[in-house]
This record gives structure tokens, C-alpha cells and sequence, in this order.
């Protein structure tokens, strides 16, 4: 990538991606949106293309590539369909990607082969009835003795845990405690590899969700879980360092498929505008649509320079956190504005769940919350800013 043009390995992908989506995951979506049914047939389709194996080294069954070419790919599915494209990034960017970047060696022979062939999924347990952001709020506990792990807690909204071909859940606990200097007491969180056919581990009814229909999303229940000791990923007292480092990366791909979104929108309503007819001529020819959609590329486009930003330092061993912030919000934003602006220029058939804009307006929304809500990138923004 220079001057933000795509090499030819770049876009050749980009495009690949692109055309399943439009000719193989588009014709399916509201279907699969209507019935809240998870697209088992997609995923498998993905798998194949080698799309859950993208940055992770070929020794473990990845393609070789980078975490630029997994958002690339985000962008082009989550135009079409976000459920999809959460779907992947979820299964790369939050269940592999903790285990390509923490896990020992053991660990990457047993698992990442399994996870980057995209034949099974792994979710992250970090958020609870009353912990998110807020770390501290971690009630999961797990306790060490006799060689084993025991895992006691409830965790909330957890992507890709109660799927069919789910096959691992990582999850937070509270391993000890630790003193402070100023004498005050900090939880010691850790993160553990918990199998979802160990005894005790369940995932409880999906979620009823406003958008995201065909993601799985789950609550857990961890009632006297066992695992053995070496399910400890990390070092012991880093879960929560490393998963906000995990953060870090995953709001790269979280705003490409913002991006995604926001394109998406344009493209609808730039095709919706030069069939629609009213008061003897298209639609596009006036001026309150056109400017409308010109302002929607305007946002899809920032976006996606923000994004490829981010990526670009994170691929060149530069610091990328606050980057990585600003493309999260601005494409979130982004996809949400496009949404709300390409469902009022389809009116009345914007308001119908079976137009692609109509999904975007409902799933879009999410994009402003998961994996770090606006308040938080505008706090991390601020904090780099000395405020």
C-alpha cells in the first residue's frame, strides 16, 4: 500500500472478496436476517477461500497474508451484509488472533490450524452484566488448585459462542489480587482457553438484537468449569493488557467493516436515485438527494483514509492506537449517518427490511458501541492529546 493505492495482490483480493459478496452472500442476506437464522452455508464458502486464515503464518494453516488484507475483505462483506462480515472479523480478530498473538506454542499447534481453516469458531468472554470497558467490574473468578483452573461467572455479548462449529470460548477471570504501591488492592485478571464441551460451559438463548440478526450472540454461564492449568493463555495477571492491545487491532477491522457499511449505502441510493422517478425525472437530478448522497461518499471516503492509515502504522511497527481510535469512530459515525441519510432517500421502501438499507439502518447502530463505544475512542483521543 502507498500513497493509499492498493498493490495488485491488494486488489485483486479486494475484488475477489467483493464479487462473493455480491453474487453469493447479497441474495441470501434478508433471509438469513428475517429468520435471525447463522449462515452456516457462507461461512463454510468463506472457509474455503481461505478468508479465516488470512494474516496468520502458513505454518499454522493461514494464508500468510496481514490483518490489512482481513480488513479489506470486512469492507467488501460488510457492504452487502455486516452479519457476515462481524462473523469473520469476531472469529479472527477476537477468537484467533488472542491465541496467534499470547498462546504458546502448544496452543497455536492445537488450535490456530482448526480456527484459521474457518471449520470452527472461538469467541472472547471479556464483557459481564457489569464489566465492559471497565475492567475492574470483572466478577468471573478463576481458581488454581490440583493442577486446574475452576471458572465461576456469567459473560454478555459474546460473538460466534453458541454456533454449531463453535468449538473454543477465551475467557477473563479474576486469578489473585494485587497490591499497590499506595496500598489499595487491583484485580488480577488472566485469561483462560475454556473449550465449549467442557462440562459446566453453556450458552445461554441468543439475544432477541435490534440488528445483526445472522450473528451469534450469546450470554454464557461458567458454573464450576475445569480446565487444566496450561489453559492459561499469556502470562498469568496480563489478560485484560493483552486484550486491550487485541482492541487496538480489532478497531482496524471494525472500522472497515464501517466502511463497508457507509459504501454500501452509497451505492444503493446511487442506484435507487437514477431509477426512481418523481415529478418526470430521476430522482438524482435533484438537488436535495444529490448533495445528500455526494456528502454520504464524502463520509465513506474519510473513513476509509482513516482506516488505511491505522493499518499502514500498524504493519509498519509504528504506534497506532490513536489512529486506530480515530477510524473507529469516524467510520462507525460514518455508517450510522449513511444509513439514517440512505433510508430517507429510499422513503417509504427504506422502512422495508428486505432492502439492504433498511438492515443497514437497523445493524449500523451497533458499530457506535461494540468493541469500544464512541465515548471510549473519544477518551483515548483526548488522553493522547495530554487532556
Amino acid at each position: 500500500m502507498t500513497d493509499f493505492e492498493l498493490s495488485e495482490d491488494y486488489q485483486i483480493l479486494s475484488d475477489t472478496v467483493r464479487e462473493f459478496a455480491d453474487d453469493v452472500v447479497a441474495p441470501v442476506s434478508a433471509k438469513h436476517d428475517a429468520e435471525h437464522s447463522f449462515p452456516y452455508e457462507i461461512v463454510s464458502q468463506m472457509a474455503d477461500m481461505g478468508l479465516f486464515g488470512l494474516p496468520f503464518p502458513e505454518e499454522f494453516g493461514g494464508m500468510g497474508g496481514d490483518y490489512f488484507a482481513l480488513a479489506l475483505s470486512l469492507e467488501q462483506l460488510g457492504r452487502v451484509d455486516q452479519s457476515v462480515a462481524i462473523t469473520l472479523e469476531a472469529g479472527v480478530s477476537l477468537g484467533a488472533m488472542p491465541i496467534h498473538r499470547f498462546g504458546n506454542d502448544a496452543q497455536k499447534q492445537e488450535w490456530l490450524p482448526l480456527l484459521a481453516s474457518g471449520k470452527a469458531l472461538a469467541g472472547f468472554g471479556l464483557t459481564e452484566p457489569e464489566a465492559g470497558s471497565d475492567a475492574g467490574g470483572t466478577k468471573t473468578t478463576a481458581k488454581l488448585g490440583g493442577g486446574e483452573w475452576v471458572i465461576n461467572g456469567n459473560k454478555e455479548f459474546i460473538t460466534n459462542s453458541g454456533t454449531d462449529i463453535t468449538k473454543l470460548v477465551t475467557v477473563t477471570a479474576v486469578t489473585g489480587q494485587e497490591e499497590r504501591p499506595d496500598g489499595s488492592v487491583k484485580k488480577e485478571i488472566s485469561t483462560i482457553l475454556v473449550p465449549t464441551n467442557t462440562k459446566g460451559f453453556k450458552a445461554e438463548k441468543a439475544y432477541n438484537k435490534v440488528g445483526w440478526n445472522a450473528s451469534d450472540t450469546h450470554p454464557l454461564t461458567l458454573d464450576n468449569v475445569h480446565v487444566p492449568e496450561e489453559n492459561l493463555l499469556g502470562t498469568r495477571g496480563r489478560g485484560y493488557a493483552n486484550f486491550l492491545s487485541i482492541l487496538d487491532e480489532g478497531r482496524i477491522a471494525i472500522a472497515a467493516l464501517a466502511v463497508g457499511a457507509a459504501q454500501g449505502c452509497v451505492d444503493q441510493s446511487v442506484k435507487y436515485a437514477k431509477e426512481r422517478s418523481a415529478f418526470g425525472q430521476n430522482i438524482g437530478k435533484y438537488q436535495a438527494i444529490a448533495f445528500k448522497i455526494a456528502r454520504m461518499e464524502a463520509r465513506a471516503h474519510t473513513a476509509r483514509l482513516a482506516y488505511y492509515d491505522a493499518a499502514a502504522r500498524m504493519l509498519a511497527g509504528k504506534p497506532f492506537k490513536t489512529q486506530a481510535a480515530i477510524a473507529k469512530m469516524v467510520a462507525g459515525e460514518a455508517a450510522m449517518d449513511n444509513a439514517r441519510d440512505a433510508t430517507q432517500v429510499f422513503g417509504g421502501y427504506g422502512f422495508i427490511n428486505d432492502f439492504t438499507v433498511a438492515r443497514h439502518y437497523r445493524d449500523s447502530k451497533i458499530l457506535e458501541v461494540g468493541e469500544g463505544t464512541t465515548e471510549v475512542q473519544l477518551m483515548l483521543i483526548a488522553r493522547e492529546l495530554g487532556l
